[in-house]
């Protein structure tokens, strides 16, 4: 458990794409997965990942079939951490499941938890907007991410310790088929966990600021994941926010990348009564 705890906060240095093992290269960047589940997980509506372990196994849409908790991780693994899938008997999956499962105690198998996700917070009923998203992010984001996105590392590229604050885009980034790639979720995320030391009690940004931001972020460059196209076997199930095609309505991309998304939902609702 303390291991797995371990690999959440400081993945980089332990199977990130710089450790001394290439066998042990799994990470495809220098993120952790805390950068994601903040407090190691811990942090409600900051895409925690307590309680998770009784919700498995469980029927995934993107995948159009049941997957297991170790399926989960390594959909983050090689989406989100853009690297390559663990071994599901390595110990390295065995300890973040332990971890999982830790933090799950005295969960009951199908019980869900409060705070789980990233919230939920209004959407709008405008398209989001990246420019407007530029400026609040050199207001609000940028002394923490860099200019260009690129964060803040801990010691020089040659002897890598990982991110003070993680890039949001570019090379060394999560890739175009992460959840966070995706508007809703990270619109989401940002309104109730930034800049540094907001929570969901306390916002710091509006919602319109939380929404534009999270255009902004993701118009920006990041690696590409092959073979997204095969995503969600059931287009009708694919999310409204996913921001590659092929879409089972007439909508564009552009659209279903920042919205709005009223008329979408209305039209994947009409089709799914014609089933």
């Amino acid at each position: 458990m303390r291991r797995g705890r371990d690999l959440i906060t400081a993945t980089y240095a332990l199977i990130g794409p710089e450790v001394p093992d290439p066998a042990k290269r799994f990470a495809g960047n220098n993120l952790a997965c805390s950068n994601c589940h903040l407090e190691a997980g811990r942090k409600k509506f900051g895409l925690p990942i307590f309680g998770l372990f009784g919700l498995f196994p469980q029927y995934s849409a993107r995948r159009g079939a049941e997957i297991t908790i170790e399926d989960r991780v390594n959909s983050c693994m090689v989406r989100s951490m853009n690297g390559r899938e663990l071994p599901t008997d390595s110990p390295e999956m065995q300890a973040i499941v332990a971890y999982i499962r830790f933090l799950s105690s005295g969960v009951a198998p199908g019980q869900i938890v409060p705070g789980l996700g990233a919230g939920a917070m209004p959407e709008l009923q405008r398209a989001a907007d990246p420019v407007r998203g530029h400026a609040v992010y050199a207001k609000s984001c940028l002394a923490c991410h860099n200019t260009d996105g690129s964060g803040i590392r801990r010691s020089l590229p040659t002897t890598d310790l990982g991110y003070m604050m993680p890039p949001l885009w570019g090379p060394d980034s999560f890739n175009n088929g992460a959840g966070m790639a995706r508007l809703i979720t990270a619109a989401n995320f940002v309104h109730f966990n930034m800049p540094h030391g907001a929570d969901y009690l306390n916002p710091q940004l509006t919602v319109e600021q939380a929404w534009d931001v999270a255009a902004y972020l993701i118009s920006q460059p990041r690696p590409k994941k092959a073979g997204l196209e095969k995503d969600f076997p059931d287009l009708l199930q694919k999310p409204v926010d996913a921001p590659y095609g092929p879409y089972a309505d007439g909508f564009s991309e552009q659209q279903h990348k920042y919205g709005p998304f009223s008329p979408i939902r209305a039209a994947i609702a009409r089709a799914k009564q014609k089933q």
